[in-house]
């Protein structure tokens, strides 16, 4: 059976209609993605208005350009017009913890920042809490543990006993050290590295007495590593008040004139995957949307150097 000219023309007209309906809708596709990629990086939200910024910290603190880059967004935004910190972490590195402190610092020179506690601020968690100028607590939140630590294992003297040595020609006797390797320990390594951790304690405790208000050998006295509830810490000074984020937005009007109507609008660093174009943007946002941090693969994220962290020795503290 053959097809007269007819049908053959109205076959490639109808072809040619749904090639064209393909093509639409794989665009809508991608501006659909766009959008709610935008929307969830803040491109569209509600970070245009006035409204109170939320800004959580959780899990291990590191150094992070996107948060950095956060941290200077929220103190430029002339919508913000006040920040909650909202921290549950038990530390991590004293750079992570000394960007969010400083960031937090600039932050509070324009405008009303506020830290809400939660089950956990320690270390540099503590630290970052200290930018505030005010700090909420629960009464069974858990702080403190003020001060730094350097944690290096030796498989020296294992590796002897096998039989394997490592050779290591080097420019000083204390370069790359301490060594995992070297058995016995190279004279001076240890006392190298106290070095370098009471030089950041002494930092650290430094800017607890000027920001709590607490005469510096009183914060001594506290910063033995020690951790402490809501309540301990509220009437060590640690803390101002016992209360979550609604005693923090009720301080906010009382004490500096903000409107406990505004919104409250959560900031999270922006975390761009592959590249920094639009489509690559909307990928990550839309990732996280479904649970997918592609931003995992960056190169960020290592905790090396000094750390400012506590974590108990069992999973018995849930």
């Amino acid at each position: 059976m053959t097809l007269d000219a007819d049908a053959i023309v109205e076959r490639r007209r109808l072809r040619r209609r749904l090639y064209v309906w393909r093509g639409i809708t794989l665009v809508l596709a991608i501006g659909l993605a766009v959008t709610l990629g935008l929307f969830a990086s803040g491109g569209l939200s509600d970070k245009g208005g006035a409204h109170i910024a939320r800004v959580t910290v959780s899990g291990m603190i590191l150094a992070d350009a996107g948060q950095r880059k956060m941290l200077k967004d929220i103190a430029s935004s002339d919508a913000v017009k006040a920040v909650i910190v909202s921290i549950d972490s038990p530390g991590g590195t004293t750079v992570g913890g000394e960007e969010l402190y400083d960031g937090l610092r600039r932050i509070a020179e324009k405008k009303p920042v506020v830290a809400t506690m939660g089950t956990l601020a320690t270390s540099a968690g503590y630290m970052t809490a200290i930018a505030a100028d005010r700090i909420f607590a629960e009464r069974t939140s858990i702080t403190g543990s003020i001060g730094v630590l350097f944690q290096y294992g030796n498989v020296g003297a294992l590796m002897q006993k096998i039989g394997v040595d490592v050779k290591t020609i080097k420019s000083a006797p204390l370069k790359a050290e301490p060594s995992p390797f070297t058995y016995p320990e190279q004279p001076g390594a240890a006392e190298m590295i106290q070095r370098l951790v009471d030089d950041t304690y002494a930092w650290f405790v430094d800017i607890v007495a000027e920001r709590r208000g607490i005469p510096r050998p009183d914060v001594l006295k506290l910063a033995d590593g020690s951790i402490y509830s809501g309540r301990q810490a509220l009437d060590l000074r640690l803390v101002d008040e016992i209360g979550g984020e609604d005693a923090a937005v009720a301080w906010l009007e009382s004490a500096k004139g903000v409107d406990k109507g505004l919104k409250l609008v959560d900031w999270s660093p922006e975390r761009p995957y592959a590249g920094l174009g639009l489509a690559d943007r909307a990928m990550a946002a839309v990732g996280r949307m479904v649970g997918i941090d592609l931003s995992a693969w960056s190169s960020e994220g290592r905790l090396d150097g000094l750390v400012s962290v506590w974590h108990p020795q069992s999973s018995s503290l849930q």
